[in-house]
């Protein structure tokens, strides 16, 4: 069996997946490294570990036509050309970055890089990370080429999205950012070129730019709510016809493992600890305790209320449920008193419990993620439903 063409170091996940499938499609033949062996099991086998439209004929296509290597060992990596390094880098209990894992991945990629490899690092990362790389991997007497080019799609858009948007590629030589260029170029994306400092803040103002416009959507939610207005409406009349105020997103739930985790990498970046991103952290990760308050306020003690909770995934139509604020809520729920019941068409989670219970024994009902199945469902008339979502167009109750 030939050797990889290029391998996707964490290629089995939500990022590195879909990328793989497409590099395949492309006429590569991709390794795909990960220490998820159920997942690697799974794709093997032909089937998505995880919900993400349009790979599944993807990976079919791969299978068939064995242009995918799998390994769980860093031997998969030796003597390759190109990989592509797709690993989680979280922040700790001080929202600092934690590099640990991240180095440690690196330490074992520089013994089995091929001489003058391109590297290119698609992780969100702390800004300096690249050129952070690029020593280590030199003190291992590594020469290989790093470039920076951050991973820009959303979950549930990723086929679309690789071809699509530009793609960003942080470089410091030419030849560098050349080859990054022509492997990106292959999925018949655009590129644009900058420095890799510069690739690196590009994607942290990006995350962070976004978490703080649904913080201002929140803020916005939550100041109407305790005034007793119908914030739908106001919503709804900012945006008519007003074309500035058309990208004023709806409130609900800014989760998930980037946003947030990003806009504090940014904070820790920065010498004042950027309190613009710390007051978007404090109104989004303050929504589910606000819905509690708000419910407490209308309906009174909620212990031994049942309370259901509709959709745990971090965001709607996705399996994820990474840092979904869903679970927060039912924390914040079990804490006041209240049994919590929760369901979700998409996440495996042995706690749920079916959507047509959920409906029919609750007394009170929350919308946590937006699925297309919560539009569809029939709603208990009775039954009062806070959804800052406007799933169900009935208001939001609190």
């Amino acid at each position: 069996m030939s050797a990889p063409d290029v391998v996707v170091v964490g290629g089995a996940g939500h990022v590195g997946l879909p990328l793989s499938l497409l590099l395949a499609e492309s006429g590569l033949r991709v390794g795909i490294y990960d220490i998820d062996r159920d997942a690697l099991d799974r794709i093997a086998a032909g089937s998505m570990p995880f919900l993400e439209p349009g790979t599944d004929d993807l990976l079919a296509g791969a299978v068939d036509k064995e242009s995918l290597v799998l390994g769980s060992n860093s031997e998969l990596v030796d003597g390759v050309p190109i990989v592509i390094v797709i690993v989680g880098t979280p922040i700790d209990e001080f929202m600092n970055p934690s590099m640990t894992i991240f180095d440690s991945v690196i330490d074992d990629l520089a013994t089995r890089l091929a001489p003058d490899a391109l590297v290119v690092l698609r992780s969100t990362v702390f800004p300096g990370t690249t050129e952070h790389v690029r020593r280590r991997l030199a003190g291992h007497g590594c020469d290989a080429r790093v470039a920076f080019c951050p991973e820009r799609i959303a979950e549930g858009h990723a086929v679309d999205e690789l071809s699509e948007l530009p793609q960003i590629v942080g470089a410091d030589d030419t030849e560098t950012a050349n080859r990054a260029s022509e492997l990106f170029e292959r999925l018949g994306a655009t590129t644009v070129a900058t420095t890799a400092a510069e690739a690196e803040l590009i994607k942290l103002f990006t995350n962070a730019w976004r978490y703080m416009k649904f913080a201002v959507a929140n803020q916005f939610f939550m100041i109407a709510n305790a005034a007793g207005h119908d914030y739908g409406r106001i919503l709804d009349a900012i945006r008519k016809d007003y074309p500035r105020a058309a990208d004023l997103p709806g409130p609900g739930f800014a989760a998930g493992p980037c946003l947030l985790k990003d806009t504090m990498q940014l904070a820790a970046f920065t010498p004042d600890h950027f309190p613009m991103g710390q007051s978007a952290r404090q109104v989004n990760e303050g929504l589910p305790a606000y819905l509690v308050s708000a419910m407490e306020r209308r309906y009174g003690d909620l212990h031994g209320r049942r309370v259901g909770i509709l959709g745990m995934a971090f965001k709607g139509e996705s399996d994820d449920p990474r840092d979904s604020l869903s679970y927060k809520l039912r924390k914040l729920l079990a804490w006041a008193g209240a049994e919590v019941m929760c369901t979700d068409p998409y996440v495996e989670d042995d706690r749920l419990v079916p959507l047509e219970r959920v409906l029919s024994e609750s007394e009170l009902l929350v919308v946590g993620a937006p699925h297309r199945a919560y539009r569809e469902a029939t709603w208990p008339d009775d039954t009062p439903v806070v959804d800052v979502w406007g799933v169900t167009e009935r208001g939001i109750d609190v």
